[in-house]
């Protein structure tokens, strides 16, 4: 009997620790980009954190989707591709009306004084998806044009994969390119931080939270036996975000240009 009872609580324990294990990989994708969304409505500056990030993690999980009805995995990953995409669609929405709101602000609009009357009634012009204009690509005013796009882009690449569904190949590369995609998730951040010559307006918590979570979600591929894809992803992921973090301590330890103060008085992160 005792034998039994100790049976019992140790696969409760093994439960428990499967749904724990499973919540954290289906939530704490999205937990980094937690902090970040509130910095961004803080100081109503978006200019730190790379939109281009959102393109990359809503282009990989809709690819990861489409992987799923050629290649079954388990049920978290697929639901945390769900809720990843729900979420890059809300920091859109949200960095997207910052810069318009920035953008149309008068204090932030350089004139000449002698043509400041008609200077501070100009608008930016209003660029749309609709538009097919490369040059603003994923830069466009409206939200509902980087909606329009995720559309147009999961239309044609499901219509695709309907058609070669039966394709064992053709499945295989769509799940490398889902989880390559997501594995330089890092790399616009990284671009953007080497370009400012500065971390300034990107938060910390969002890229520690990036590093301890691929840590996890790499164990948890390997511990869990998922498709090979999602290993390389998971490790690429790690050592992107280590690169980051070396950003942080480069320009923190030797910045190579002033850090402005004036323009953004109140967009330094909370560490």
């Amino acid at each position: 009997m005792e034998r039994e009872g100790l049976e019992w609580i140790g696969a409760f324990l093994r439960l428990l620790v499967s749904w724990g294990a499973s919540s954290a990989m289906i939530f704490g994708g999205v937990v980094p980009y937690i902090p970040q969304y509130r910095d961004i409505r803080r100081t109503q500056n978006a200019e730190g954190f790379s939109i281009y990030v959102c393109l990359m993690l809503l282009i990989a999980n809709i690819l990861r989707i489409l992987f799923w009805f050629g290649h079954h995995f388990e049920s978290p990953l697929l639901w945390q591709s769900i809720i990843m995409i729900v979420t890059m669609l809300l920091m859109l929405k949200l960095c997207t009306e910052v810069r318009v709101a920035n953008e149309l602000n008068p204090k932030r609009r350089s004139f000449t004084a002698s043509d400041s009357k008609d200077e501070e009634f100009k608008t930016h012009p209003k660029r749309c998806f609709l538009d097919f204009d490369t040059a603003f690509f994923w830069h466009w005013s409206r939200f509902i044009d980087y909606v329009q796009c995720v559309l147009a882009f999961t239309g044609v690449t499901g219509y695709i994969t309907y058609l070669f569904l039966d394709s064992t190949l053709f499945v295989e590369i769509l799940g490398f390119l889902a989880v390559f995609t997501e594995a330089l998730l890092g790399v616009p951040q990284l671009y953007r931080n080497h370009q400012n010559y500065s971390t300034e307006g990107m938060s910390i918590k969002m890229v520690l939270m990036w590093t301890s979570g691929d840590t996890f979600k790499s164990a948890y591929f390997v511990l869990n036996q998922a498709p090979f894809q999602f290993t390389i992803c998971g490790l690429l992921q790690v050592f992107v975000d280590i690169a980051i973090l070396l950003q942080v301590y480069i320009y923190s330890a030797y910045p190579q240009k002033p850090v402005s103060h004036t323009t953004h008085a109140t967009s330094a992160k909370a560490l």
